[in-house]
């Protein structure tokens, strides 16, 4: 199934004021957006998530590595490419982005943790054993950071459907 990328112009108008938002905060409407559009409360839903999860403990890196671990897990070609353009705008180190995409461990030990428990928890449907809890623990994160985890989780899971359902085409900005 296809979805039309809306914009500004054609985009329900209870979703054109996020579209302005989106516009002013990118300099451009991301595609996933304008196809998000078509249901205004999926767009409101994931824009008020991604500025929930702006707010939570962990660094650019970090989040990034949250999202771009539920994309991988979910497989989201839009989400994979367009957060690895987005982690790399944040200076997100070249051999950390490189290894997630190869699938190989992580170079940055605690980084490498947080990717493996997020995966886990996709992968698992938020059913972490002990040993999973304890691994990410030891690597320096706390309980709290566990449902920052599930935060990232659920405004990923939102973008990744979306985009399998939509076809949501990758844009220029985001392609490598």
């Amino acid at each position: 199934m296809n979805l039309e990328v809306l914009n500004k112009d054609n985009a329900p108008q209870d979703a054109r004021e996020l579209l302005e938002k989106a516009e002013k905060n990118y300099g451009f409407i991301p595609n996933i957006l304008g196809v998000m559009a078509n249901s205004p409360a999926l767009l409101e839903a994931y824009m008020s998530l991604s500025q929930i999860f702006e707010k939570t403990r962990f660094s650019a890196a970090e989040k990034q590595t949250v999202l771009l671990a539920v994309s991988t897990e979910n497989d989201c070609g839009y989400c994979k490419s367009a957060h690895t353009a987005i982690a790399k705008m944040q200076n997100v180190d070249e051999a950390v982005l490189n290894a997630i995409a190869s699938g190989d461990r992580l170079p940055d030990a605690k980084l490498d943790a947080l990717f493996n428990f997020t995966r886990t928890m996709v992968e698992k449907r938020g059913h972490p054993s002990d040993d999973d809890l304890q691994a990410f623990f030891d690597a320096g994160y706390s309980e709290a950071q566990v449902q920052d985890v599930i935060v990232g989780i659920g405004m990923k899971t939102m973008s990744n459907y979306n985009n399998h359902i939509a076809d949501t085409p990758v844009d220029e900005q985001f392609k490598a």
